[in-house]
């Protein structure tokens, strides 16, 4: 067994899940289960724990270390000890007068450095200044990626939608499959059109190939020398950037230290420049800023980040819960929950702790997701009459970007009787003996609610994600800044294409 299993906290926080099974949401008082902060609110009355498990489960963060790890993380230290990497995407959304230093360097002086060529780029570009090969201004941005390199990208570009210039389209392409490019590139004219290629390496199979098709495109269109004007790169392999054709005065880098999942603050973060502005993009940082100010310095069952952190062990390892639905009552968060799914599973999504040790306990929760009220109609039957219990995060944002008659109205009822009712359930008597129409309630959620859905709210909840998947990792002993699961795969469709079986 392993020592986090043998702790005595593990051994009696096991006991308490036994008492809290046969706890009844219809009668707990959970009224002082609420907390605030900088516009957002955590409702976390409707679980299925009390003040001893909470207190309890604030020990074993505590015997984890958590202080000491945060610390490490913000300061610059090697989190990261499989890749022998600090882990600093918090530096990223820090002000230009700290000092951060990574190997006895100060990286603040290079992230400004690329974050003001990014801005004065964007800039000229939403000003019509950067004109393409046939003096034509753009009016659509491709952004060509996968992974990090998309879903942050496009999830926050999507969520920021009210706040778009709107004489620029913004366009995603990831999938491997040409549909997804060529679907793309028909509602595209060349000469406006502008790709980005994000890529660190310059060598992402799904990235790379996508490009050279664009790029051919292109060419067919208005020749090679126009490959300069519409492409420019967010890499740091300036050898084959420039050998693409691309001008690598146009090629915006990032760190080592900036893991995919973790870059949508960096100049990945380009595509939602580009749409929204630099003021915009510097509100949704400060947000982020706000977060990581509040998870650093409030007290665990003050701190936003922490409590989800331990509601969320809490419910994977002692009331042995797979899963997490996260339901975002908000059109403009349809990507929220897939962007999640990277976030938590690829970073928590892990058998071995950072002794090297197999684990002898449940880590990452499988993460799934739709807007509200699409999911009320697909998979909220499960949730609600299912032999599994799944927890859910529900997420409503109270002001409506696009008031019509009564749809916030019905969408925010819908919101909060989902949860109560999930709470509550339905008794036989009340279903009037019919059993089919029984709901067993006594099923957990959290309310998170957001007054509005500006650029810092958005950095804001996007920080307040990242950081619950800190504290778990850490109290999962686990890394969860490497991503070693899904290379065998892309090694092996290597193989195949070289094998002449693809």
């Amino acid at each position: 067994m392993s020592k986090l299993t043998q702790s005595a906290i593990w051994s009696s926080l096991g006991q308490q899940a036994q008492n809290c099974r046969r706890m009844n949401l219809r009668e707990a008082d959970h009224k002082a289960f609420e907390l605030e902060f900088n516009g957002f609110t955590l409702d976390y009355s409707r679980n299925l724990l009390d003040d001893t498990v909470l207190a309890q489960l604030a020990e074993l963060a505590d015997q984890q270390g958590l202080d000491e790890w945060r610390e490490k993380m913000f300061s610059g230290a090697t989190v990261n000890h499989t890749e022998k990497r600090a882990v600093l995407h918090t530096a990223l959304r820090a002000p230009r007068d700290v000092a951060i230093n990574v190997d006895g360097k100060d990286v603040m002086p290079d992230i400004w450095s690329v974050k003001d060529r990014v801005y004065a780029f964007a800039d000229k570009v939403r000003s019509g200044l950067w004109l393409g090969a046939t003096g034509k201004s753009i009016t659509d941005i491709v952004n060509i990626g996968i992974g990090g390199s998309d879903l942050g990208p496009k999830m926050v570009a999507e969520a920021l939608r009210p706040f778009h210039d709107k004489g620029l389209n913004i366009h995603f392409v990831s999938n491997i499959d040409s549909t997804h490019l060529v679907e793309t590139l028909m509602k595209c004219r060349a000469e406006t059109t502008l790709f980005i290629v994000a890529s660190k390496t310059f060598t992402t199979i799904e990235t790379l190939t996508n490009a050279k098709t664009a790029r051919a495109w292109l060419i067919d269109a208005l020749g090679e020398e126009a490959v300069a004007k519409h492409f420019v790169a967010v890499s740091t392999a300036a050898d084959k950037v420039a050998a693409f054709g691309i001008d690598t005065e146009n090629m915006f880098g990032f760190w080592d230290w900036v893991g995919g999942r973790y870059s949508v603050w960096s100049a990945i973060g380009l595509p939602i420049i580009l749409a929204t502005g630099p003021q915009a993009f510097e509100e949704f940082l400060g947000g982020a800023r706000d977060m990581d100010t509040h998870f650093r310095e409030a007290p665990a069952l003050q701190n936003m980040p922490v409590l989800m952190a331990l509601i969320g062990v809490w419910y994977r390892n002692f009331m042995h819960c797979p899963a997490l639905a996260v339901l975002a009552y908000d059109q403009y968060l349809e990507h929220f929950a897939a962007y999640l799914q990277q976030l938590d599973m690829e970073s928590n999504g892990k058998s071995v702790d950072r002794d090297g040790n197999m684990v002898d306990y449940d880590t990452g929760p499988i993460i799934f997701g739709e807007p509200g009220t699409n999911g009320q109609h697909a998979f909220y039957q499960l949730i609600h009459q299912g032999t599994t219990i799944i927890p859910c995060d529900f997420i409503v944002t109270h002001k409506a970007q696009n008031p019509r008659g009564d749809h916030h109205k019905i969408l925010i009822a819908n919101a909060l009787a989902q949860p109560e009712a999930l709470a509550k359930g339905r008794s036989l008597e009340e279903a009037n003996g019919d059993v089919y129409k029984v709901f067993p309630g006594n099923r957990p959620s959290n309310i998170l609610h957001i007054e509005e859905l500006t650029p810092r709210a958005m950095g804001m909840l996007v920080a307040l994600y990242e950081h619950k998947v800190f504290v778990q990792s850490i109290i999962w002993n686990i890394n969860a800044f490497d991503q070693f699961g899904v290379e065998l795969g892309k090694e092996m469709a290597t193989k195949m294409m070289e094998e002449g079986n693809g």
